[in-house]
Formats: structure tokens, C-alpha cells, sequence
């Protein structure tokens, strides 16, 4: 555990069942998880499901958000929380990057990177996502992405590629 509290970015997605149902009870978890607080919660945007193919309009469409937390837990820790929480709303992990009910990941704490079996920070495809990168800035305006810049940066640049890959 780290007795500093640290800023952390989660994000928050669903393309199953009750998307924004979901989201907003494991919001409400984080919430009342001792350690964390939620400091603001975008507001949620209306995406494209991304394959391990790219783009798959034929999928059910996602609804994505990001929270701002604070928590004294450490990265793993917090990780093992958010885990716990996509699994009590029926996640299973059996196809990367497949329809779920729920997922949130650590896309940045505190500024530390960390590479390893189960956890990489920053969240190594933060930058190319539209769905985290907006909705972070709606929250945070002077983000910054570590090792990538400032996230209104980011986002111009992938609003300017005119690409919809991860949307």
C-alpha cells in the first residue's frame, strides 16, 4: 500500500446487458471501496466495438467513460479491486478484446509507469483511443498522458488523422 494518495485514471466500458446500469453501480463500488475516492465521472459516450481487427459496427456498441479517483492503494491493488468488481458484474475473460459486461482499466497512477505480466501504466493504447482520451478531458482539462503528452494534444491529433479506428 502506498501512503500517499495518488490520482488515478480508470476506464469504464460495457457492450452487454445493461451498459449504463452497470457502469453506475461499479462506479458506485469504487465509491465504496475504503482507499479510493471518486473525485468526478465523465460523462459517457456511445462507441464502436474494436476487435482484435479493428472496427466492428456489428457488434453491440460500447458505452465508454473515465473516473478520476484518489486512493493510498497501490497499482496492483487497485487493480485486484477493479477485477473484482468487472467480475461480481458477470465479466469473463475469454477472447481479448471480446464483448463484456464490464471493464475498467488503470489507464494512469500518479504518473508511475510500470511494465509488467499483469498491469503496464500508462495503459499502452490510452493515446490512440478516442473513448478514453475524450472523455478524460472532459474531466480533467490539463491532462496529461505520461510519455505522450498532454491529452488535448492527443485527441487533436486523432480528431486531425481523421482515423476512427478506436471510436
Amino acid at each position: 500500500m502506498t501512503e500517499v494518495p495518488r490520482t488515478a485514471v480508470i476506464a469504464l466500458g460495457a457492450n452487454l446487458g445493461e451498459r449504463e446500469q452497470t457502469i453506475r453501480q461499479a462506479v458506485a463500488q469504487i465509491e465504496s471501496t475504503e482507499q479510493i475516492d471518486v473525485l468526478a465521472v465523465s460523462p459517457l459516450y456511445e462507441t464502436t466495438a474494436i476487435t482484435l481487427d479493428g472496427p466492428d459496427p456489428d457488434k453491440p456498441g460500447y458505452l465508454n467513460g473515465v473516473a478520476l479517483v484518489t486512493t493510498t492503494l497501490d497499482p496492483e491493488t487497485l487493480l485486484d479491486v477493479l477485477e473484482g468488481i468487472e467480475r461480481a458484474h458477470g465479466r469473463e475473460r475469454t477472447e481479448r478484446w471480446g464483448d463484456r459486461t464490464l471493464d475498467l482499466d488503470i489507464v494512469d497512477f500518479g504518473g508511475l509507469t510500470r511494465d509488467s505480466d499483469r498491469l503496464t501504466l500508462p495503459h499502452p493504447r490510452a493515446a490512440e483511443r478516442d473513448f478514453v482520451l475524450r472523455p478524460w478531458l472532459d474531466i480533467d482539462p490539463d491532462a496529461q498522458l505520461p510519455g505522450e503528452g498532454r491529452v488535448a494534444e492527443l485527441l487533436a491529433r486523432l480528431d486531425r488523422s481523421g482515423s476512427d479506428r478506436d471510436r
